[in-house]
């Protein structure tokens, strides 16, 4: 039996009084990638951000299980050691911060253990080979005067190291050339066997090298259809129009 990393029961979200979710239902289990796609301002950036615990989202029914336990109960912080993980899709800039400070430190924190030097830069050349990264990057402050690409391939080098049960990866693949979703795409399909995975993209392209279980369409605010990879290449050809006219169900 496939084991349940998220659930989402029912759940609308308000910023400030104003409704964003309407009715989200989302079952994700241990090995399955899911793809969100939508409008902008259908809630998909919402959605990763209240699972993850953004304090400016309002829960005002319904709610959020990660591997049985409503996640009302915990922190962000508390969340991201139970193996929660979020890729933004504008990485913050830290000047003054070292990307390997920023790394070795984020890994300490959420895995609440010391760190051995020796064996955390082992595992640290190895995803950064995975990904392509040079190692002159670890000196540079963290995302400041990175490219897209660059600040990209940091958040997927956090995923690898932090080894999350449930990845949140929104809009990762924005404004990445050929080269860098591949490379990018390859972090996630590293992960992705041992994960619960939720996407959020505008595009189709990323699913060239990322194959998703499920793939589900958002429209103000909650899941209107839900369909297999083929769902994608359909919405890639028709836009949204069709779906505001014809009946819910699966693709």
């Amino acid at each position: 039996m496939a084991e349940e990393i998220l659930r989402i029961e029912d759940l609308h979200v308000s910023v400030e009084g104003t409704p964003i979710l309407n009715g989200m239902d989302l079952v994700i289990n241990r090995g399955e990638v899911h793809v969100i796609m939508g409008r902008n301002g259908a809630g998909k950036s919402t959605l990763a951000s209240v699972v993850m615990g953004h304090p400016a989202y309002e829960i005002t029914q319904g709610s959020i299980y990660f591997k049985g336990q409503n996640l009302d109960e915990l922190s962000v912080f508390e969340r991201a050691r139970a193996g929660i993980f979020l890729s933004f899709q504008y990485p913050a800039v830290i000047p003054g911060v070292q990307v390997g400070t920023f790394l070795k430190k984020s890994v300490q924190s959420v895995r609440d253990e010391p760190l051995k030097g020796r064996a955390f830069r082992k595992e640290l050349n190895t995803a950064m080979g995975a990904l392509e990264m040079q190692k002159g990057v670890l000196s540079r402050y963290v995302n400041d005067g990175f490219s897209g690409g660059e600040k990209k391939r940091l958040e997927i080098l956090q995923m690898l190291l932090l080894q999350p049960q449930l990845a949140l990866l929104d809009e990762t693949d924005s404004g990445l050339d050929i080269d860098a979703l591949r490379i990018v795409a390859k972090g996630i399909n590293q992960v992705a066997p041992t994960a619960g995975c939720l996407i959020i993209t505008h595009y189709q392209r990323l699913l060239d090298h990322v194959h998703p279980d499920f793939v589900h369409v958002m429209i103000d605010g909650t899941i209107v259809r839900s369909g297999g990879p083929e769902l994608a290449h359909k919405l890639e050809d028709q836009g949204y129009d069709w779906l505001e006219t014809s009946p819910e169900g699966t693709a």
